[in-house]
């Protein structure tokens, strides 16, 4: 009996020290926001194949409002991608990342064509020629992506934008006169959303260590 008596000390220790282990430092607290997802299931998909996610292509739609740029990615035999992000942060799944949508057409990323078939596409809502995205769109694109980017280990250097896929195409096939320069995400908002997607990338990498 005070042999048991005599390990309960040592036992209250180990308890205490298990559970210091186990608590994780929360999450800074504009991580914390959470922008909201409608499921907007598009027909236009790849069936029986799946994206092998090597890479991320971000678009903008180009278009007045996210209802217009939605019944496009929508309509039966047409273009299509994984998600659209409108101006408030709401975000509009037409795919699960796992399915091969039609968002980069002619395109080539580290010397391979055919983008579609292992990067997922996202589209923010507007114009970014013409006015920036909205600091809700890049925090809801981060949002979005940074599961996807850890789980997938994704490299930075493949989240790239569609005129940059387009032209990588263009300059080896120079030959494709139909093929032109394809107008997307501005420089200054690429930069924007891959500085913020890296920010937050590494607060989880300090959270870890």
């Amino acid at each position: 009996m005070r042999a048991n008596i005599l390990w309960l000390p040592a036992l209250m220790v180990f308890a205490i020290v298990a559970c210091t282990k186990q608590e994780r430092p929360s999450l800074p607290p504009e991580e914390k926001k959470h922008y909201p997802e409608v499921s907007h299931p598009t027909p236009n998909i790849l069936p029986d194949t799946l994206n092998e996610m090597l890479g991320i292509v971000l678009h903008h739609t180009a278009l007045p409002t996210a209802e217009a740029a939605l019944h496009e990615l929508t309509r039966p035999r047409g273009v299509s991608s994984h998600v659209v992000i409108d101006t408030d942060g709401k975000r509009y799944i037409l795919a699960p990342p796992t399915a091969i949508t039609f968002h980069a057409g002619k395109s080539l990323l580290n010397g391979r064509e055919r983008c579609n078939n292992f990067c997922i596409g996202v589209e923010f809502q507007g114009n970014t020629a013409q006015v920036p995205l909205t600091k809700e769109q890049i925090e809801s694109g981060v949002e979005y992506l940074l599961p996807l980017v850890t789980e997938h280990h994704i490299p930075l250097d493949n989240i790239v934008t569609h005129k940059m896929v387009r032209d990588n195409f263009i300059h080896h096939h120079p030959q494709e006169r139909r093929c032109k320069t394809k107008v997307d995400i501005s420089s200054s908002d690429y930069a924007r959303f891959m500085n913020a997607l890296k920010a937050s990338l590494d607060s989880l990498q300090t959270l870890s260590k």
